[in-house]
């Protein structure tokens, strides 16, 4: 099977054959794509606007840390299919593109602290992080290589989100591509740094000895709507907690940084880098520079100026800096972030609002892009 191309331009998508362009006038062709982690947070605000471009969509999505509620609207949509699957089983599809975005990506999936259970609470710790830490390893590698096997067997475009992780605790800053990292292999987040280190490297392999076509994203810290509420991740803990009239919780001094890009910025950013000509690896972040306690207090500012915040010891291996070099994302695709943090907080701290408190009457609430510079 060869797949149908496509290449961005500011007007929107042109698509291509062995016959060349497709005339002006005639209808653009839409594509046949598989979004894996599509129930999840970024990857249904993805289906969103592959949908809305023309393409017919493939959902795959073991819903482990997916929701069905995220993608509810598509039901009925004939364009639109929604499978329940654990990627690290093959799949026989048929399609154009393929975005793997399935792994569990937030703290508290590889830093997890169980309820109590009748086995002893240490036992039971335990059990649980050696079946968190396998499943993320083997979602980050078998699932990686099933879906570079889908991709070599029907000729589709592959794209791997990998993380920011891959560069651990950097001293370099900002992060360029080039930048090989500074990783402890045997610290309490190696199972997804290492994780997303090992998918790279399959896919630069199939890559290189077997023709497939790939691109390679690398993802700073996300935010926006349908953010699980108690991932453990820094924007959802801030925003859930005051919301809650709780204690803001900074670990640390608070004098971390980290890069927060809107999640529709994200989307457009993995749109255009599919499309394009060039493998990567990508950074796309948002290079606004906050730390956490500058973001804390964008949140007091913005739910409640009477919040507290509470600091607490730092975890293990917390990265001190994080800010990404979008240079070549710039240049070579065209992108840049668009949304910044207090444009964009304000749409999720609404959505969180409505599901914390019940009063939610859309639960897919939809991005809203900015012209403003972030």
């Amino acid at each position: 099977m060869n797949p149908r191309r496509s290449v961005y331009n500011p007007t929107g998508f042109e698509s291509f054959n062995m016959g060349g362009k497709i005339p002006l006038g005639l209808k653009r062709k839409g594509l046949r794509i598989v979004v894996t982690g599509g129930a999840g947070f970024v990857g249904s605000h993805l289906v969103d606007r592959l949908i809305a471009r023309g393409d017919s969509v493939i959902v795959v999505d073991n819903f482990f840390t997916g929701n069905k509620d995220n993608v509810m609207h598509h039901f009925g949509n004939p364009r639109f299919e929604l499978i329940r699957h654990d990627v690290v089983e093959p799949l026989l599809l048929e399609v154009d593109q393929i975005y793997h975005l399935a792994c569990p990506a937030s703290p508290v999936h590889y830093k997890y602290n169980p309820v109590k259970t009748i086995i002893s609470f240490f036992i039971a710790l335990l059990i649980f992080i050696i079946i968190i830490i396998v499943m993320m390893m083997i979602t980050n590698v078998v699932g990686t290589l099933n879906m570079l096997g889908l991709a070599k067997r029907v000729g589709a475009r592959f794209l791997l989100t990998s993380t920011s992780e891959v560069y651990g605790d950097p001293l370099q800053h900002p992060q360029v591509e080039t930048y090989w990292g500074n990783v402890n292999p045997i610290g309490v987040r190696s199972c997804y740094d290492e994780g997303k280190r090992t998918a790279e490297t399959l896919t630069m392999d199939y890559h290189r000895g077997a023709g497939v076509e790939v691109r390679i994203a690398r993802i700073f810290n996300t935010y926006g709507p349908r953010m699980c509420i108690d991932d453990g991740r820094v924007v959802s803990n801030f925003v859930a907690q005051a919301l809650r009239k709780e204690p803001l919780t900074v670990y640390g001094d608070g004098k971390q940084t980290r890069s927060f890009q809107y999640v529709s910025d994200l989307v457009e950013g993995l749109m255009r880098l599919m499309e394009g000509e060039h493998v990567g690896p990508f950074n796309l972040g948002n290079p606004g520079e906050f730390t956490m306690l500058e973001l804390a207090q964008v949140v007091q500012e913005t739910i409640d100026p009477n919040a507290k915040i509470e600091f607490k010891p730092n975890t293990e291996d917390d990265p001190h800096k994080r800010k990404p070099d979008i240079t070549k994302a710039k240049e070579l695709l065209g992108w840049k972030p668009k949304v910044p943090l207090r444009k964009g907080l304000p749409m999720m701290v609404s959505d969180f609002r409505q599901r914390i408190f019940g009063d939610q009457k859309n639960p897919a609430t939809t991005t809203t892009t900015s012209t403003t510079t972030a």
